[in-house]
């Protein structure tokens, strides 16, 4: 497996492996029109100083966790999704992501990362949690995270 950053020449990839897992493995309500940042890679993520980060094995794309970043010293964690058949421990796929993810949030003098999920997604949640983030309520969040529509639960985690 590597882990390389990716951008819009990956597009189609990209938009299959999330859509696909948002929409028909957990039924989340969300579009490709909700996500116009699939679309614009190079724009929301990498121009304000963020990451987009791609898992192949194989030269398949199997998982994917990006960085927005939104003010000087924070940013939001997005698009984290790895394929059905190659999550869990034995792979250690969405882990490895989690590290290079805040591993470049240091390099970058990032200090706190934040993200919304969805209540259904506990192994998510759960996978957070043994990392060091810490759910806090939506009015916590900093005036400028940038929320997406079906988020209803939110993590914190201090990089200092």
């Amino acid at each position: 497996m590597r882990i390389q950053p990716i951008q819009n020449e990956f597009e189609k990839e990209i938009i299959d492996l999330i859509l696909n897992i948002q929409q028909k493995e957990f039924n989340v309500p969300v579009t490709l029109e909700d996500q116009p940042d699939l679309m614009e890679i190079e724009n929301f993520y990498y121009q304000p100083g963020g990451i987009f980060l791609g898992a192949f094995i194989d030269e398949k794309l199997v998982g994917t966790i990006a960085l927005v970043r939104f003010s000087e010293k924070a940013g939001a964690i997005r698009k984290m999704f790895v394929k059905k058949e190659f999550r869990g421990k034995e792979f250690g796929i969405a882990q490895q992501l989690l590290e290079q993810l805040i591993t470049f949030s240091k390099e970058n003098d990032i200090k706190d990362l934040y993200l919304g999920t969805v209540t259904i997604l506990q192994a998510a949640l759960r996978f957070y949690e043994k990392n060091g983030f810490e759910t806090i309520a939506k009015e916590s969040l900093p005036p400028d995270f940038p929320l997406m529509k079906p988020d209803n639960v939110f993590c914190h985690l201090n990089l200092k």
